[in-house]
C-alpha cells in the first residue's frame, strides 16, 4: 500500500538550488540558537556504538540495529537508532557541571522505518543533553525548556522569511505552546486512535507538546512506545506542531528529563527488560554514578520540511525510497534528492 501521498496542488516555495542555501541557513541559524537558549556546547559524536555497552537506543524496543564486527578490535558494532544514552555518558565522561549540556549532529540507520511522507531510513537530527540539578527533576522545569526550544524556532523561522520573502506565506510558528498529556487526550477521545487524538488537538493547538509517552494509560495500553532506560515516562514528552501542508501534526522532537535510579529501576521491570541491569551504562545509572539530565533528539529533516513547506522528507534529504513512492513524487512533479 503506497504511504506517499502529495497533496493536490502542491508545489514548492523554493527552487533546488535556493532550497539547499536555505537548509544550510536555518541548521547553522537553529543549532546556534538553540545552543545559546540551552548554554549547549558542540561535541563529536559516534556513528555507531558497541553492542555490548547497551548505549544503543531500542527505540519502541523490535527495531533492528544494523550490526557489523570490528574484526582488529575484535568487537561487535551497531550503527546508532539515537544517542539518548551515549549523551548521558559523554557529560559524565567529560564531567560537565550542572546547567552545562552538549549537542551534536546525530546520523542514523533506523533499518526497520516504513518509508512515506515523513520517514526515512536515514535519520538526521540535533542530539542534546544538558545536566540538571535534583531540584529540575520537575514539570516546571521540563515545561520551560520547551519553551525555550520553541523560541529558537521562531526566530529561526523569521531569519529564514527575513532571507527568502517567499517562505512568509507559509503560517507562522504559534507564540504559545499547548501542554496536554497523553492521558487528557485519551480521556477526551476514548475512541481515537493516539494518532488520531494527535491530529484532533495539533488542528486547534499548533504548536504543542504533548507530555507522558511510553507508561500505560487507563486503556492499558501506551500513547507510543518509548524505550525504559533513558527517559523518565511520568516527565517526558513531543513537540508536535501542524504541518498546513499535509494537514496532520507532525513530530518534531522526543525529549524529556531522564530516568533517576528509581525511575529506572520501575520503567525496567515493568517492561520486562531485567537483563538490562547488567549492562555497562545501566549498572553506572543504577548506582547513581551518572549526572541527572535533560535531554531530546530534534529533527533536522523534519524543521527542515516544517521550516521550508515541503511534502515529503525526499525533497531536504538524500535517501533510498520504494519504486511507488518515486513514482508518486515523479507525477507530483517533486524532486527527491
Amino acid at each position: 500500500m503506497l504511504k506517499t501521498v502529495i497533496p493536490q496542488g502542491y508545489a514548492p516555495s523554493l527552487n533546488l538550488y535556493d532550497t539547499q542555501k536555505a537548509i544550510g541557513l536555518l541548521k547553522r541559524v537553529f543549532e546556534d540558537t538553540l545552543a545559546g537558549a540551552l548554554n549547549l556546547r558542540r561535541v563529536s559524536a559516534p556513528l555507531f556504538v558497541q553492542a555490548a555497552t547497551g548505549l544503543n537506543d531500542d527505540l519502541n524496543g523490535v527495531e533492528r540495529p544494523v550490526s557489523f564486527d570490528v574484526p582488529f578490535a575484535q568487537k561487535d558494532a551497531q550503527v546508532v537508532h539515537s544517542l539518548a544514552k551515549w549523551k548521558r555518558m559523554a557529560l559524565y565522561r567529560y564531567h560537565f557541571s550542572v546547567g552545562e549540556g552538549l549537542y551534536t549532529d546525530m546520523n542514523a540507520i533506523r533499518r526497520d522505518e516504513e518509508l512515506d511522507n515523513l520517514h526515512s531510513v536515514y535519520v538526521d537530527q540535533w542530539d542534546w543533553e544538558k545536566v540538571i540539578a535534583p531540584r529540575d527533576r520537575n514539570e516546571d522545569y521540563l515545561r520551560r525548556t520547551v519553551e525555550a526550544i520553541a523560541e529558537a524556532i521562531r526566530e529561526t523561522q523569521m531569519t529564514l522569511q527575513s532571507a527568502f520573502p517567499v517562505l512568509c506565506r507559509l503560517p507562522k510558528v504559534a507564540d504559545k505552546v499547548s501542554f496536554v498529556t497523553a492521558l487528557e487526550l485519551e480521556e477526551k477521545w476514548p475512541e481515537l486512535t493516539p494518532k488520531e487524538r494527535e491530529n484532533a488537538w495539533v488542528k486547534d493547538h499548533p504548536l504543542t507538546f504533548l507530555m507522558g509517552i511510553g507508561g500505560s494509560l487507563r486503556s492499558g495500553k501506551p500513547h507510543d512506545g518509548r524505550a525504559p532506560d533513558y527517559d523518565d515516562w511520568t516527565l517526558n514528552g513531543d513537540i508536535l506542531v501542524w504541518n498546513s501542508v499535509l494537514e496532520n501534526a507532525f513530530e518534531l522532537s522526543s525529549m524529556g528529563i531522564r530516568v533517576d535510579p528509581q525511575a529506572m529501576d520501575r520503567q525496567l521491570t515493568v517492561s520486562g527488560h531485567e537483563e538490562r541491569r547488567e549492562l555497562e551504562f545501566h549498572k553506572l545509572l543504577l548506582e547513581g554514578k551518572l549526572p541527572l539530565t535533560i535531554g531530546g533528539g530534534i529533527g533536522q529533516s523534519r524543521l527542515c520540511m516544517y521550516l521550508l513547506g515541503r511534502a515529503h522528507i525526499g525533497e531536504v534529504q538524500a535517501g533510498i525510497w520504494d519504486q511507488a513512492t518515486m513514482d508518486a513524487c515523479s507525477s507530483a512533479g517533486v524532486i527527491l534528492l
